[in-house]
């Protein structure tokens, strides 16, 4: 493979075809486990075929691993992908009208469930963007820990902490909103 990418990098655009038959499909799956969307992954996977062509005489990778330096790109791309799409989210006040509060069995118990998802909310709005970002992702979009971490660009590791403390914010937050009179 490193004999096709240095021939692609000499400008053989044959060489340079064979190389993208080769990756193409592993950088659209790569892509589509992170963003879960057909068109997303394609457009994205289109971008890093593009990248990697303008950028192809500057590879140098120890061992000419061109699947790993295709990789990196596509990685990258889709970080800043979901980071973009997470900026142009909703703020959380918009989402009060995105889950409906489930029936409930009484007019009271409604009232109750209402007051209760405003109050959440607002505690939300008050936490800082970091956690306040985590805590939309995890419970609000519902993501996994994996999902989020690429999402923020941080270890999942780094998530459950982030978690934690967001949620232990959160519910001071909530205690204190408990005992001021509206």
């Amino acid at each position: 493979m490193s004999v096709l990418v240095a021939r692609a990098q000499a400008g053989d655009a044959e060489a340079f075809g064979l190389v993208y038959d080769r990756y193409v499909d592993q950088v659209f799956r790569f892509i589509y486990r992170r963003v879960m969307d057909r068109q997303v992954a394609e457009d994205l996977t289109s971008e890093t075929w593009l990248r990697a062509l303008r950028n192809l005489p500057a590879f140098r990778r120890p061992g000419g691993d061109f699947a790993g330096w295709i990789t990196t790109i596509a990685r990258n791309l889709t970080v800043n992908h979901m980071l973009s799409h997470q900026r142009r989210e909703r703020p959380v006040a918009e989402l009060r009208d995105a889950a409906p509060v489930e029936q409930a069995p009484n007019p009271e118990a409604a009232a109750m469930a209402t007051l209760t998802r405003e109050t959440v909310l607002a505690g939300i709005e008050q936490l800082n963007p970091d956690h306040r970002r985590c805590i939309v992702l995890r419970y609000l979009r519902e993501m996994s820990i994996e999902a989020t971490a690429q999402a923020l660009g941080k270890t999942p590791a780094a998530v459950k902490s982030m978690q934690h403390k967001a949620l232990r914010a959160l519910r001071g937050l909530l205690s204190v909103t408990a005992v001021m009179p509206a």
